[in-house]
């Protein structure tokens, strides 16, 4: 009878703490400004790396306002409502809290507040087809330079040129990469991987679902991605960017799907520009939740109106290279691109076979508001990966032909680390195979190294923008033939060859400057670029 009680009571406790559990959700609270914040732009070093300020200067992209970090007094004021904190946006000015829905009378009270997003809870799951991916493969990948040792994996890195890329000394060498997926399941432990280990190449880890640093014991999705993009294991696998250094970040719950995993992966997102991440995988997706009420529909992708997709346009346009799987839904009613696939400044990435012809489950646009999608594609079907077990083994998706190219990306900003993210894209898309006659299915096409330098050399080795210019303009030069460890002279000459102004560029500055002070009378100008033997001399002209 005593033992009893005691069952009873502690049954009685559970069922109270579980109905307690259950009316707390998570809100993403929007805030109204950054008034009266500690941190300024001014001093970018309080809330981004030094790496990220590099990344941001060599490409001429100021640190702006909503780089600010969250007010802490409102996150404070926040906490004291007795919300629990999870996270906070800097782009988005919002903060991820878990609360009961009674409570959000006051915090939505809070002079601060500008409201929920969406109007309502977020919740936690994952994308359907990458989830379906999941169970039915659960595969990865690995590298080198020498094609004979590409073994299963020569195909796929063949077919978009990374042979060539590997053959001029590019594998990634000084590129951070990021990879936002569900889990990398063992992959400190998996022998196609123990170089990057070995190395320490593997920079930091965060899991946003659970809030923690461990990544290795949940999902597999993303040692499978990881493993096509820098697995190395001689005659079995070899992946592009073998030589570069990964941030691998959880912030997809492979067990459900709401929400809240849009708003981790933009957490995410933030967290790799901070660590100054320059490609970014993410071999996620998201049409539809477990709460069909909570689905997108085909006019939300748009680039601009889902959560996921604000935070990929916010992630470009830090700077950032954006690399995204198209979706594996080619074959159902609903066959469109996912979130964030459809943000124009992102690549999204559809699947071929061996071939190159479209994989049957590879999605596919336009967007609805006409624009092309997928942007490229590369192999998706039987592509070569590495497993949680430590084998090498194939699985098929667009899940893993996105890591091809975000690693064929890596290693080519590398070998041109004077353009900026969006000419790198621009350089892909237009080396793609078909790049003259894109279509819905492929985009513009499988991209290829080589197309894609001859394309940087003759359409960025030197830009001047604008010209003709203005007093008010900003005159920026970017001169991408030179090394980048190279000082530049400038002079600016009249038509009468008279200096009328002249300046040098250290090293440290010359990758992407202005010309500042000219106070020049409209007319015609020559500008003339010195760096120890090269020269270029081209026409400027003022209104």
């Amino acid at each position: 009878m005593y033992m009893e009680k005691i069952l009873l009571f502690t049954l009685f406790l559970l069922s109270s703490w579980l109905s307690a559990e259950a009316q707390n959700r998570k809100y993403l609270v929007l805030l109204k400004d950054k008034t009266s914040s500690p941190y300024s732009i001014n001093k970018p070093e309080q809330f981004l790396s030094q790496r990220a300020i590099l990344r941001r200067a060599k490409q001429g992209i100021l640190v702006q306002e909503k780089d600010l970090p969250v007010n802490p007094v409102y996150v404070s004021a926040l906490r004291q409502t007795g919300a629990k904190i999870w996270f906070s946006s800097r782009w988005a000015n919002a903060v991820l809290i878990e609360t009961t829905e009674a409570n959000l009378t006051a915090i939505r009270a809070l002079p601060f507040v500008q409201g929920i997003e969406s109007n309502r809870s977020v919740g936690n799951a994952r994308i359907g087809y990458a989830q379906s991916i999941v169970n039915q493969f659960r595969s990865k990948l690995e590298q080198v330079d020498d094609p004979s040792v590409y073994g299963n994996s020569s195909n796929q890195l063949i077919q978009i040129g990374v042979d060539k890329m590997h053959a001029q000394g590019y594998h990634g060498e000084g590129m951070l990469v990021a990879i936002l997926d569900a889990g990398f399941r063992n992959a400190n432990q998996v022998p196609f991987l123990s170089q990057l280990f070995q190395e320490n190449r593997v920079v930091g880890t965060y899991d946003f679902v659970r809030k923690e640093s461990s990544v290795y014991e949940d999902d597999a999705h993303g040692l499978n991605v990881l493993s096509i993009m820098a697995g190395y294991q001689a005659n079995q696998l070899v992946g592009p960017a073998y030589k570069s250094s990964y941030l691998l970040l959880r912030t997809e719950d492979a067990g459900s799907e709401t929400p809240v995993e849009e708003a981790n992966w933009l957490f995410g997102a933030e967290y790799a520009d901070s660590s100054g991440v320059d490609v970014i995988n993410s071999s996620l997706g998201y049409t539809t939740f477990d709460d069909p009420t909570q689905n997108h529909t085909y006019n939300d992708l748009n680039g601009k109106t889902t959560l996921i997709s604000r935070a990929a346009q916010w992630a470009a346009e830090a700077g950032m290279l954006v690399v995204v799987s198209a979706g594996n839904e080619g074959n159902d009613p609903w066959h469109y691109i996912g979130a964030p696939a459809d943000v124009a400044t992102v690549l999204s990435i559809g699947a071929v076979d061996r071939d190159g012809f479209r994989s049957p489950f590879s999605s596919f646009g336009p967007t609805p508001d006409g624009r092309i999608k997928p942007d490229l594609v590369a192999q998706g079907s039987g592509t070569t990966l590495g497993s949680p077990g430590g084998t090498v083994t194939a699985g098929n998706g667009t899940s893993y032909s996105s890591p091809l190219v975000a690693a064929l990306a890596a290693g080519f900003w590398q070998a041109n680390p004077r353009l900026t993210a969006q000419q790198v894209i621009e350089c892909l898309r237009q080396s793609g195979s078909q790049f003259a006659k894109p279509d819905n299915n492929l985009g513009y096409g499988i991209p290829n190294f080589e197309r894609a330098a001859a394309i940087s050399a003759e359409s960025y080795s030197l830009l001047i923008y604008p010209n003709p210019f203005t007093n008010a303009d900003r005159l920026t030069v970017q001169w991408n033939e030179i090394p980048l460890n190279q000082t530049i002279d400038a002079m600016v000459t009249n038509s009468a060859g008279q200096v009328v102004w002249r300046q040098n560029y250290p090293s440290d500055r010359a990758a992407n400057f202005s010309l500042q002070s000219l106070s020049l009378s409209p007319g015609l100008y020559f500008l003339t670029l010195s760096s120890n033997s090269t020269k270029r001399t081209v026409k400027l002209m003022k209104y």
